[in-house]
């Protein structure tokens, strides 16, 4: 007779997990559009000619 594992744990715990991870998600989006907003920020206090040493223009700024 073959032995089959069944693993089961109580509804709470995976509904607080799912929370858990909507939550962590959420902060991940934050961090991820804080970050980006930093840097068109610092892009954007460049003079062109900075800009143009590092091979950008003001229009691709956006895209960070």
């Amino acid at each position: 007779m073959a032995n089959v594992a069944t693993n089961t744990v109580p509804f709470g715990a995976v509904a607080t997990l799912r929370v858990v991870n909507a939550f962590v998600s959420v902060k991940e989006s934050i961090t991820e559009w804080n970050e980006a907003r930093k840097t068109r920020k610092a892009l954007s206090n460049l003079s062109d000619e900075m800009l143009s040493d590092i091979g950008l223009t003001r229009a691709e700024i956006a895209k960070f």
